[in-house]
């Protein structure tokens, strides 16, 4: 498309516009002045273009552009010509071509940057505060043109299944979904709150009840959540939902999508994709989202521990606890710091302690638990975990919970250390048959793993009442590399079973009245099976990029604070705002 102030981008030119006068528009990149001919490196959306005033060739041109200094804003008109075979850039996509402007305007003039665009070693927060500047930069906009890419793949794909994309409501009522809300004061209602949606949960299901049956949406999502690397207060999902669909439908559709969005990125993957249930993945991995790309798969031991002179852990498992192990390889000359290091690794995780046997590479067996195990024990461990020498296995006892948890992260960390991961695999996999609730270790409170609208397995709705631990659920989650991608369920569609759910969350009819009377009242009127998944738009990005944090992939992010480092978000309201909200601040820390 010819613009007003350019006709063409940068590398759109080629050899084939040679002897062809154009009009060219952007960023002064790089300017070279080599005795008096200047060089200057045009910059667009596009990339990099080359242009040559001599000053014995055009004059007017050349003064012009002497004047020129980094990141000016300029438009050039001329002729398109061949770069001098000694002059040739291969590194650059127009780098045979040039171009010696007969004309040159200055559209803006630029101070000097407060970094240098193309130094990768500015800090995180100066790039944030100046984010503008620092999305000008190759590398980030090649990273938004991939996203936009994927985006696009992604509404081709389901726009092709005949999905309609709708959106839903940004200022909702607040709903118990598993993490803090943002609240919006509201001015025409003394005293109440609307609530920033944590996701399109709700409304997609309304949509099943309106007859939609398709619906997407690439929906912001928003969660007053503890910071983490990979997590922003305001995020981005590929949210969808289907009417008459069981899991194995919602399942293909989602693999079709992945295969597209892939490919997108120049990825290619094939599905189906393996599916392993939630049971095996924390058994062998101990994380519901496994890295399957190595082995150091987690065993246990408890049958072999409970006939041991341990008392420690026999105590622990007279208390339903378990006791699992995990053999590193080639670790058995570990110094004693280094195991000590490794000790208090585990303790950070959560363990209580750590135990191990070493298998040295002379045969030698060495652990400070072998008084406790006769040799036949001290055999079968060996044999279980397939250890040779060279060889430490280690074990941890506690609740199960607890020690899934230490291991898987162990695991990751000697995966990594040992460098057992193979980081050009793109490893797929769905995680299936999750638990309906998990039950707080502390005060023995059950709470959804996903969501209350997650519809129980048929055949452990009578547990809900009186067995919730070992009610399972009809969820599913895609796992990439060790990484959530994306998660969703079936949902329950009848009214009872969502009551009865709600109860065994431990809400009361209040409760349900207070929080859910439209939803549950909506199921009354004829609501179809219906599930659906979504996906983290942002993460995704990053994983394909193997970028280090999603800010590298959202625009405008904000830093590991949660704060907006360019417009200086969150701010103070003046009182003028506050007392049109009818709010009074108390107790503020002083600044």
């Amino acid at each position: 498309m010819e613009l007003t102030y350019k006709k063409i981008g940068c590398t759109e030119l080629t050899e084939a516009h040679i002897g062809q006068e154009t009009t060219l528009a952007g960023w002064a990149s790089t300017i070279r002045d080599l005795g008096g001919i200047i060089f200057v490196e045009l910059r667009d959306k596009t990339g990099l273009f080359q242009l040559v005033a001599d000053p014995q060739v055009n004059p007017e041109v050349h003064e012009v552009l002497s004047k020129v200094k980094s990141e000016y804003v300029i438009q050039v008109t001329g002729k398109v010509s061949k770069r001098p075979d000694e002059t040739i850039n291969s590194k650059l996509k127009t780098g045979t071509i040039e171009m010696y402007p007969t004309n040159v305007t200055i559209l803006s003039a630029a101070q000097t940057l407060p970094f240098v665009l193309e130094d990768d070693n500015v800090s995180e927060d100066v790039r944030l505060k100046y984010r503008y500047l620092d999305l000008r930069r190759e590398k980030m906009m090649n990273n938004f043109q991939l996203r936009h890419n994927i985006v696009k793949a992604i509404r081709n794909y389901l726009n092709d299944l005949d999905f309609m994309e709708v959106e839903t409501p940004i200022l909702i009522k607040a709903t118990p979904e598993g993490a803090r809300d943002y609240l919006v004061p509201s001015r025409l209602h003394d005293g109440k709150f609307y609530a920033l949606p944590q996701s399109p949960q709700i409304f997609k299901q309304l949509l099943m009840v309106s007859g939609f049956e398709k619906y997407y949406q690439i929906a912001k999502c928003f969660r007053d959540e503890d910071l983490r690397a990979d997590r922003q207060p305001e995020f981005t999902q590929v949210d969808m939902e289907m009417s008459f669909v069981s899991q194995d439908d919602v399942i293909k559709m989602t693999e079709g999508l992945i295969e597209h969005a892939f490919k997108a990125a120049g990825v290619e993957v094939k599905a189906p994709f393996r599916r392993i249930t939630y049971k095996e993945a924390m058994e062998k991995y101990g994380s519901d989202k496994p890295d399957t790309r190595f082995g150091l798969e987690l065993f246990d031991v408890t049958d072999i521990m409970e006939q041991s002179t341990f008392e420690a852990f026999k105590a622990v498992i007279a208390k339903g606890g378990t006791v699992r192990a995990i053999k590193i390889p080639g670790i058995a000359g570990y110094s004693r710091k280094e195991m000590d290091d490794v000790r208090n690794l585990a303790i950070s995780f959560g363990a209580k302690g750590l135990a191990w046997i070493t298998y040295m590479e002379d045969g030698e067996v060495k652990s400070p638990v072998l008084k406790f195990l006769n040799e036949d024990q001290v055999k079968a461990i060996q044999e279980r975990g397939e250890a040779q020498k060279g060889d430490i296995i280690f074990f941890v006892a506690d609740h199960p919970k607890i020690v899934f948890d230490v291991l898987g992260r162990f695991r990751l960390y000697f995966g990594q250390k040992l460098n057992m991961i193979d980081e050009s695999l793109h490893d797929l996999l769905w995680v299936v048959d999750f638990p309906l609730f998990e039950q707080d270790l502390e005060d023995g409170s059950f709470k959804s793993v996903h969501h209350p609208f997650t519809m129980p397995a048929l055949e452990d709705i009578d547990k809900l009442e009186n067995d919730k631990g070992n009610v399972k659920s009809i969820a599913y989650d895609i796992i990439y590399n060790g990484n959530e991608l994306g998660g969703g369920s079936i949902r329950i569609h009848d009214a009872q079973i969502q009551e009865k759910v709600f109860h065994a969350l431990g809400l009361s009819q209040e409760d349900i009245q207070n929080k859910f009377e439209f939803l549950v009242n909506a199921f009354k009127y004829g609501t179809p099976p219906h599930g659906g998944l979504a996906i983290g738009l942002d993460r995704l990005v990053a994983l394909l990029l193997r970028a280090q944090s999603i800010r590298e992939v959202i625009a405008f992010p904000k830093n590991s604070a949660a704060k907006d480092l360019m417009t200086d978000a969150p701010s103070l309201a003046s009182e003028e705002q506050l007392r049109e909200l009818h709010l009074k601040l108390r107790n503020l820390p002083k600044v």
